[in-house]
């Protein structure tokens, strides 16, 4: 199976040498996922200081990531999480279940980082689904 390389028009350019997703041997490779809101690179938003604001919005772009490359939240196996601050944990963990049916939650790893790709960013996902 050939890989292919997976953009979506809905969700901000990347600036790194790094691609939205990868899907290669029957599953999605999502990047890092961050909380960048707008389809414009320069135009971009960041709500600024509101986690759970942060995490609606990594969550709506790692849907239509996973849409364009013809899967879905719901095939998700395997997440890892970098929180700027794990005593948010519980606050995290409520509004990222919002985005599953109860009992199929993906795996998932959630780490605390100091600091991530932009300073004003509080939370990055990425994201291992069936294709």
């Amino acid at each position: 199976m050939a890989r292919e390389i997976i953009t979506s028009p809905r969700v901000t350019p990347m600036r790194s040498a790094v691609n939205h997703a990868v899907k290669a041997g029957g599953f999605v490779f999502v990047t890092g996922v961050t909380p960048f809101k707008g389809s414009e690179r320069m135009a971009a938003e960041i709500a600024k200081g509101d986690l759970v604001a942060q995490i609606h919005q990594v969550m709506q772009n790692m849907q239509a990531i996973l849409e364009e490359a013809g899967s879905s939240l719901d095939r998700a196996v395997k997440m890892n999480v970098a929180l700027t601050d794990m005593s948010r944990y519980a606050e995290f963990d409520a509004t990222f279940r919002i985005y599953f049916k109860e009992g199929n939650f993906p795996a998932r790893q959630t780490t605390e980082s100091a600091r991530l790709a932009h300073p004003d960013f509080l939370v990055s996902i990425d994201c291992i689904a069936e294709a």
